[in-house]
């Protein structure tokens, strides 16, 4: 194991052991001559000895105990290898889960002595702190260190991916056996396993998985042993009878090359889930030119991608359903276009999802879903099928609003509602009837196949899925409706604005700061703080999540990208800043500076964010938001001392005025900060109705709109 005093850590690193911001640390460390020195790193980045910073936290009171998980991890981080940091972390969730999973990689007893040591450490912090809960810190951690080598696939896009494949293999049961033959650190498995397992079945499928990475194949291994063990499944090839829950039988992770190499050759799967590697030139097409797999022809040398998707066909059963994560050029680029073809004519490809920009890595690329399934024997004629293609860019960032996150709650409903409607009216076809079982939403469409055996063989879904307003007379009134009501609220507010005298003599007004406030206990400051010490935060909310607000989440337009569940902020207390009704939040950066009054529900605040909470017998909250959001106000209390300009929040200037007056003010305030919400909410309705209206006119809807209009 790493000696602590060998083990170094960060300022930031010292900030989530004690649970307190980065600031914090700092102000210790200028407060206290008796912190601990430096011992190596920069002046602007210095990094001390683990061993030195907990002694001085535990004399100091700061901590009770330090937090364990936290402590852990420089000490993973200081083996100095990924591969071996890896593989540690993997034995500590072969050890939690008690030996019963059957790993990739090497025995416990292979790591070298000091390694053995660190897990030893770790089983034992995971017997005080929870086994699943420190696998899953130390893993999250492990990687974020080396996120520009690894590429994961998100939670919310793996679940999305597991409820596509359950809808179009329309199985009653649970399938027997899954398979990614590029599982990473399984990320996709899992949530096949936990698809099932909320579906509360008594039987679930084999889990099998191929990955080149030695360590990332482990840690797959080790989290599907412990997501089994969550269920009351069995693991290592042995069948046991399962409690309540999800029942795995095998957990089976080998370390390989699927195309070159496939250690599952033998293997063949009920369903596929796969995000393989993007754009790999080098994937064996000469050594694998007579391959048995081509079944619908060689892939080009620079198509990758389609070698994957023939791989996954041919792993699959007779009628099996494949979903792949592809980059969207496969969707049109001219050396695929044969392959294309021959994969339509087979009846391989079900569908082609097109998600919005920021789904998963690369982040600027609209990637797509290939939904693909085994050709039947004696199945009909594929030549008279369709195909379904959905564009669910609307469920992204709009333009002109900046980059937000991902709605997945929104995209979830709307490709699972169009998956669903079509494989009904697939269903309602073969089965004889005239007309096909309910319509497809709006967004996708169902394509014959020969109308896209062109010579592009283009399957990109925004060449056939028409634009919302081109189509949606009904929602085009709507937006009217609704711009109109907007343009009367905003002609109210500057009636009532207008009346305002600021004829006032210029520099009369006394001020205060709220730093005088501050320390006259009208008001409390609280600084927002890292959330990463021990919490796991979710990309999809739970019933009664609260979200977690950043800075970054403000430039990307202010809507929350991420959760915590309602039980771990009640525990964590004075470990996060919690912003509830009526306080007042404050951003300390410049470029994204502005103030409000908290009205609905509560908010974890990141850093950089700071709560103003007042007491109400002396301060109005919405009289000193509207007192720090003015423009003149951040400017003067602003600091250069970086590139990125921050704001001093104690410097702000506030009105000194009597109760009664602030409430005066207060009043005016509200309605300027209605008239902003009502400006921004013209802007993007304004800018909908623009796009249906282009869209309806390239799609030469005019007449048909004019006619109606005259009637």
């Amino acid at each position: 194991m790493p000696d602590p005093t060998d083990v170094h850590v960060t300022l930031a690193e010292i900030a989530r052991i004690a649970g307190v911001g980065r600031a914090a640390v700092s102000n210790w460390r200028r407060r206290h001559d008796t912190f601990p020195a430096p011992v190596g790193g920069s002046d602007t980045s210095p990094q001390f000895s683990l061993a030195e910073v907990e002694q001085w936290l535990r004399h100091n009171g700061k901590v009770e105990g330090v937090g364990s998980r936290e402590r852990l991890w420089p000490q993973f981080e200081a083996l100095g290898d990924r591969t071996l940091a890896g593989l540690a972390i993997a034995e500590t969730g072969r050890r939690v889960l008690a030996g019963d999973v059957v790993m990739p990689g090497p025995a416990g007893g292979d790591l070298p002595e000091d390694t053995r040591l660190l897990v030893d450490r770790a089983v034992e912090s995971a017997g005080r702190a929870g086994g699943q809960e420190v696998f899953e810190f130390l893993l999250a951690r492990w990687l974020d260190t080396h996120v520009r080598q690894i590429s994961v696939t998100p939670a919310p896009l793996a679940g999305l991916m597991a409820v596509i494949a359950d809808v179009f293999s329309r199985k009653s049961g649970v399938p027997e056996s899954v398979l990614d033959p590029a599982c990473g650190a399984g990320g996709l498995l899992l949530a096949a396993a936990r698809q099932w397992a909320a579906a509360d079945r008594t039987s679930g499928p084999v889990l099998a998985g191929t990955e080149r990475d030695l360590a990332l194949a482990s840690l797959a291994a080790a989290r599907l042993g412990l997501v089994s063990a969550e269920h009351g499944g069995s693991l290592g090839g042995r069948r046991r009878t399962a409690g309540p829950g999800v029942h795995i039988a095998v957990v089976d992770v080998r370390v390989g090359d699927s195309l070159r190499a496939d250690p599952h050759s033998e293997f063949r799967a009920d369903l596929v889930l796969c995000n393989p590697p993007f754009n790999e030139r080098d994937w064996g097409h000469e050594e694998l030119a007579t391959d048995p797999r081509w079944t619908y022809g060689l892939p080009p040398r620079t198509e990758p991608e389609l070698a994957w998707v023939e791989h996954a066909l041919a792993r699959l059963k007779p009628g099996g359903v494949a979903v792949l994560l592809l980059p969207p050029a496969v969707a049109s680029r001219r050396a695929g276009r044969r392959l294309r073809g021959a994969l339509l004519r087979a009846g391989a490809v079900q569908g082609v999802i097109a998600l919005p920009a920021g789904s998963a890595a690369p982040y600027s690329v609209s990637l797509h879903l290939w939904v693909l399934q085994s050709p039947a024997p004696n199945a009909a004629a594929a030549t008279r099928r369709e195909v379904l293609l959905v564009d669910a860019a609307a469920s992204g960032p709009r333009p002109g609003s900046g980059r937000q996150g991902i709605d997945w709650p929104e995209l979830r409903e709307h490709v699972v509602t169009a998956v669903r409607s079509y494989v009904a009216r697939s269903e309602s076809k073969a089965n004889g009837r005239s007309r096909p079982a309910g319509a497809l939403p709006t967004g996708c469409v169902a394509v014959p196949v020969m109308d896209l055996l062109d010579e592009h063989v283009d399957l990109t879904p925004a060449r056939y899925v028409p634009g919302a307003g081109a189509s949606d007379g009904v929602q085009l009134g709507d937006s009217w409706l609704q711009f109109g009501d907007l343009l009367r609220t905003l002609s109210e507010l500057a009636g009532l604005l207008s009346r305002f005298d600021l004829a006032g003599e210029d520099g009369t007004a006394v001020t205060t700061t709220v730093g005088d406030l501050d320390r006259a206990q009208a008001l409390t400051v609280h600084a927002g703080r890292e959330t990463s010490a021990g919490l796991m935060r979710l990309e999809v909310p739970s019933e009664g999540a609260v979200p977690v607000l950043t800075v970054p989440d403000l430039l990307r337009g202010g809507k929350p990208r991420s959760w915590l569940p309602a039980d771990q902020v009640s525990r964590a207390g004075g470990a996060l800043t919690l912003a509830e009704a009526n306080d007042v939040v404050v951003v300390g950066v410049e470029r994204a500076y502005r103030a409000w009054v908290q009205t609905d529900g509560p908010v974890v605040l990141g850093p950089q964010l700071y709560l103003l909470r007042v007491d109400p017998a002396l301060l109005d909250p919405w009289f000193i938001a509207g007192c720090l959001r003015a423009p003149a106000n951040a400017r003067q209390a602003s600091t250069h001392t970086s590139s990125s300009s921050r704001i001093d929040v104690r410097k702000l200037q506030v009105l000194q005025l009597l109760l009664a007056e602030q409430r005066r003010y207060a009043r005016a305030f509200q309605q300027l900060a209605a008239m902003e919400e009502a400006l921004l909410n013209v802007q993007v309705v304004g800018a909908d109705l623009l796009r249906s209206l282009s869209n309806g006119l390239a799609a030469g809807q005019l007449k048909r709109e004019v006619a109606g209009s005259a009637k």
